[in-house]
């Protein structure tokens, strides 16, 4: 390979350090913003033009420089390969220069690679989020589709891991689309502070030549322009802020992996994965492993981790850039992977999954779960809800004694407990009734439910 100069070499008289070289390097990684680099050197070459920096013949020779670059670099595998740099931006450089000689050398002019690398994070960050958006929504349409196909189906619904109260398939499957769908708000909401431009902040007092940064700004689909040249180039507010909505969007998954991995047991048998994403064990050969929802469970530490990184990086740096901040990328690269490729395979897994809705429903009939439905009636009687509580309790430890449901209790027996138990309760304590009393904005009803569900389909449409 060629030794490359470096960009800030005039003022030392010796070499670098080979290992110093190699540690200083973040071309490995940052090479993956050599796209955004480059559109945003053609609005910065526009900006030089118009300020008269740039005659419009130089100006038109660095445009087709850049243009000759990214069209090699998706012709040319090893493109990447062919020089060795320190960064992307002297990558860029030092292919326009040789592409097109010394003219190239006037692009950096009023630039600094401070406010360069900011103005690519942002423009890669912001198609970043865009992809995530739609990779949020295709795993809301999953969940969406798996609720329809089983609209009618009924899961016991738990807290603390104990059966609770019963409640449908589907109202179970909005609860993670709500989730996924404040994930897509927050995204939304970091791409508004992401889109701000950082160039012509330069390294940290601003740019000395008259460039429209309002123009600029427009050219690369920027909302505003950055107030403050040195809170410019040394924010990373934004990196933050996605890698925390990354965060809960992967503990939102991974809620949904553990979920789904206890329902696809022998013990609880409710789904079951198919073949597509699952895996089988080496040793025994009755085993089905849920290995897709476990990475998703095992992947968001990763995220989480990456969080910490920029937060321990950023904690306590001086203004304005510090090479501290070349540790934000591999966070927020990697973020963002997990985060993608974790949303593909949910959406993978819940397109692939079989709902066992006869085991389900048979779970939902049983462990006393219509005791809260039984504690409304008497409410409902007139009984304060603290008394029919306690009725209730003596109600649920005759069942338990008994080793019956509420509702298999002789009526006798329910009365001798309270005397305005009527012929009634026993419909009261059915499991569709206990269902469909759930009739509030959010509750699980039948009615509830498919109102619900197309709103959500509505607000995918939007």
């Amino acid at each position: 390979m060629n030794q490359q100069k470096n960009m800030w070499g005039g003022r030392f008289a010796g070499a670098t350090d080979q290992s110093f070289g190699e540690f200083n390097s973040s071309f490995a990684f940052d090479r993956r913003l050599f796209e955004v680099d480059v559109r945003g050197s053609v609005a910065h070459c526009n900006g030089l033009a118009a300020a008269g920096v740039l005659n419009e013949e130089e100006a038109s020779r660095i445009r087709e420089g850049l243009q000759t670059i990214l069209d090699q670099s998706q012709a040319q595998p090893e493109y990447f390969e062919s020089l060795q740099s320190e960064d992307v931006h002297s990558f860029v450089e030092s292919k326009l220069i040789e592409s097109i000689g010394d003219t190239g050398r006037k692009l950096h002019t009023s630039r600094s690679r401070n406010d360069q690398v900011a103005t690519d994070l942002r423009l890669w960050l912001r198609d970043a989020i865009d992809l995530l958006q739609a990779q949020v929504r295709s795993a809301q349409e999953a969940l969406l589709d798996l609720a329809e196909q089983h609209r009618d189906a009924v899961l016991p619904g738990y807290t603390h891991l104990q059966r609770a109260q019963p409640v449908l398939f589907a109202h179970w499957c909005l609860a993670y689309f709500e989730m996924l769908n404040r994930d897509r708000e927050r995204l939304a909401d970091t791409r508004k502070r992401v889109n701000v431009l950082p160039l012509g902040s330069a390294a940290i007092a601003g740019a000395s030549f008259p460039i429209d940064r309002e123009a600029v700004a427009r050219e690369l689909g920027f909302d505003s322009v950055s107030r403050n040249s040195i809170d410019a180039v040394s924010d990373r507010d934004f990196c933050v802020e996605f890698v925390a909505a990354c965060s809960l969007i992967m503990v939102h998954l991974s809620r949904l992996a553990e979920e789904i991995i206890l329902y696809s047991t022998t013990e609880f048998g409710f789904l079951e994965l198919g073949d597509a994403v699952a895996t089988g064990s080496s040793l025994m050969p009755q085993k089905k492993n849920p290995d897709s929802m476990e990475l998703i469970r095992g992947k968001s530490g990763r995220v989480f981790g990456d969080l910490m990184t920029l937060l321990a990086v950023l904690k306590g740096l001086p203004l304005a850039y510090n090479k501290d901040m070349q540790e934000d990328k591999e966070a927020v690269f990697d973020a963002f992977d997990t985060t993608r490729v974790c949303l593909e395979v949910s959406a993978l897994v819940l397109r692939n999954v079989e709902v066992k809705e006869e085991r389900m429903r048979g779970a939902a009939s049983q462990g006393l779960m219509n005791a809260t439905e039984l504690a409304d009636y008497l409410v409902r009687k007139g009984v304060p809800f603290r008394e029919a509580h306690e009725t209730t309790g003596r109600a649920v430890r005759l069942a338990i004694e008994r080793g019956v449901e509420l509702h298999e209790l002789p009526l006798e027996e329910l009365q001798s407990i309270s005397h305005l138990i009527g012929d009634d309760v026993l419909a009261t304590l059915s499991l569709e009734n206990t269902l469909k009393t759930k009739s509030q904005t959010g509750g699980t009803s039948p009615e509830r439910v498919r109102l619900a569900l197309d709103t959500a389909r509505n607000a995918l449409i939007i």
